[in-house]
């Protein structure tokens, strides 16, 4: 930590200013915040818990989709409850050491979130293309550990970020004009040379917003030229019922990424909220639309999740 140049003041800490221009209005942001935020976990929390009592839905779909609930809650929890604190209580300190943790833990679980959606990507392939031996290929065991090695390359992709960041002086300027630490967001504050922490922040969206929807669309594609070869249209809506929920959380998730990451590597000319806004919305709106759309388009899921919220 002593790599931080902080304020003499206080060098353990940074100030966090939520979304700067918009301070009266801090209160009134922080109801659609909370709501969606505690919405979002509802949901996440009640698909694990039905997906672990169903003994049904011990399948690798509903096993990865418990990884992205997983994902969801992390996210989420990694930010509103500071942003809340600084809405309500104006509460904008936080040490070094949770800022690292932070820079850390966004970019990490929002690579693992990629990682499980071409995971998912490639067990609908498995699903339309190969039916018959979807079992075999697709085991417990084996999405367990495809969970595991998505884990790992997110910590190895990810841990530079926090490292980049140790490294660079900060002068009398400790206060970041967001409602969290973002890796790009503590680099722009620096008086040091950020050109390493740029670039290589352009190497971990080139990731998850170029890579991975690569492979997603190969996937897809893929799926697609099997079923066009099928005259069946009964077998084209089959396909198609079991393809859309992953395509709208597909796109839920990359589009907003995609012009926040943007917006923050090259929008110059974007006011400062429209880029926190941006970023907020990304880690919000995901984790509580995604368990509705599954609910919703997944009969099996949909039945189950009734099953649990009809008794209440």
């Amino acid at each position: 930590m002593a790599a931080f140049n902080l304020t003499p003041s206080d060098p353990s800490t940074f100030i966090l200013m939520g979304i700067p221009g918009l301070e009266v209005a801090h209160m009134w942001i922080s109801i659609p915040f909370a709501m969606i935020y505690i919405t979002g976990l509802l949901e996440n929390f009640m698909l694990l818990f039905v997906v672990s009592k169903e003994q049904t839905l011990h399948k690798p779909m509903y096993l990865l989709l418990c990884m992205l609930a997983l994902t969801d809650i992390t996210t989420s929890t990694s930010v509103v409850p500071k942003a809340l604190c600084i809405f309500w209580f104006d509460l904008k300190t936080i040490t070094v050491r949770g800022c690292l943790t932070q820079s850390f833990f966004l970019p990490l679980v929002a690579v693992m979130h990629s990682n499980i959606l071409v995971t998912m990507a490639f067990d609908r392939y498995v699903a339309i293309c190969n039916p018959l031996r979807y079992t075999i290929i697709l085991t417990k065991g084996r999405v367990a550990m495809l969970g595991l090695l998505g884990l790992i390359k997110s910590v190895l992709f990810v841990l530079p970020l926090p490292l980049l960041l140790t490294r660079l002086p900060f002068c009398a300027n400790h206060i970041i004009p967001h409602t969290h630490c973002e890796p790009i967001a503590v680099a722009k504050i620096s008086c040091g040379d950020i050109r390493v922490n740029s670039m290589y922040g352009l190497v971990i969206l080139f990731l998850i917003i170029g890579l991975d929807p690569m492979l997603i669309a190969l996937s897809y594609g893929l799926i697609i030229r099997a079923v066009l070869r099928i005259s069946s249209n009964e077998v084209h809506q089959k396909a198609l019922n079991t393809c859309t929920a992953h395509i709208c959380v597909i796109l839920i998730y990359y589009t907003p990424g995609f012009f926040s990451s943007l917006a923050h590597h090259f929008g110059q000319g974007i006011a400062p909220h429209v880029h926190i806004i941006l970023g907020d919305l990304y880690l919000l709106i995901p984790p509580m639309l995604n368990p509705i759309i599954y609910g919703i388009k997944t009969k099996e899921l949909r039945d189950k999740l009734c099953k649990y919220t009809c008794r209440w």
